[in-house]
């Protein structure tokens, strides 16, 4: 069973399992393709607060990952699936035939010692990059392109998988995880597959300080501040707000517009993604 679930001898305990993380092979990563990785607390260049409830946490070193599977014509080999404490998906680290090793994302199924492409002369098995042209209809993909070359920017999370379902001209129609359906230039390169550690979302972290470890910072209701603090603080007794629920800086925080309307992209978006109730969401 991949998620452990502990037993009540203590009151940080109780409700609360760990992802035994089954798939990994190894918990010490290729020294050459990490990096440092500094922490910002929510702060910007000025020291100002611009992220709240962001602080401390556990010490991470980033690993360096290919999202472009630019190298073509030549396989790699699967060493070994490791933990990335920078994501919620694994990931996989390959070494080329030519010796070099990268650190790619590990989808559902890929196993240490199995040979993955990339390229047009690849075939369309699990954690082989192709161009979304070569890619038969229907099938699983993720770590998607937006634009030509830049790498993948869409479905990188734990579980992810969208859905090429049609092909016309030089335009490609993917249905992502969201519900939302997008077009993509079929030039642009995905990865077979759906990405593994699919039980991340059953994690149940138990007590405050496993959240802490994150570097997440208690959050605070804005109801429960002063007025100098929040716009929807203070009052008599415990006041609902007084207000349409708002951020500090008084930005309504419901059924507001996030996206621009003149966004570039926008004429790319063919259906938008659906909210909880399963109506269509207008952004």
């Amino acid at each position: 069973m991949p998620i452990k679930v502990y037993k009540r001898t203590t009151a940080g305990r109780r409700n609360s399992s760990v992802n035994i993380r089954e798939a990994v092979t190894t918990s010490t990563p290729e020294k050459s393709l990490l990096r440092p990785l500094k922490k910002t607390g929510g702060r910007n260049h000025s020291g100002k607060i611009t992220v709240r409830f962001r602080g401390g946490g556990h010490k991470r070193r980033y690993r360096m990952i290919d999202w472009k599977r630019s190298k073509d014509e030549c396989s790699a080999e699967v060493l070994t699936i490791e933990y990335d404490p920078n994501r919620t998906c694994n990931i996989a680290l390959v070494q080329y035939e030519d010796g070099e090793k990268r650190y790619i994302l590990a989808p559902l199924g890929l196993e240490v010692g199995q040979k993955i492409q990339s390229g047009e002369a690849a075939e369309p098995r699990t954690g082989n990059t192709l161009l979304l042209k070569k890619i038969p209809m229907g099938m699983g993909v993720h770590n998607i392109e937006l634009t030509i070359g830049r790498g993948g920017q869409m479905v990188r999370t734990a579980g992810g998988s969208a859905r090429l379902i049609a092909r016309e001209g030089t335009k490609a129609t993917i249905q992502l995880p969201s519900g939302e359906v997008r077009v993509v230039h079929i030039n642009c390169r995905a990865t077979i597959g759906q990405l593994g550690n699919i039980e991340h979302m059953s994690v149940r972290l138990g007590k405050a300080g496993r959240k802490r470890y994150l570097g997440r910072k208690p959050h605070v209701r804005g109801s429960a501040q002063n007025p100098v603090d929040h716009p929807m603080g203070g009052g008599e007794g415990r006041r609902a707000g007084g207000r349409h629920p708002c951020s500090p800086t008084g930005k309504l925080s419901k059924g507001g517009k996030t996206r621009s309307k003149h966004k570039s992209s926008n004429k790319l978006i063919i259906r938008r993604r659906r909210n909880k109730r399963g109506g269509q969401l207008v952004l």
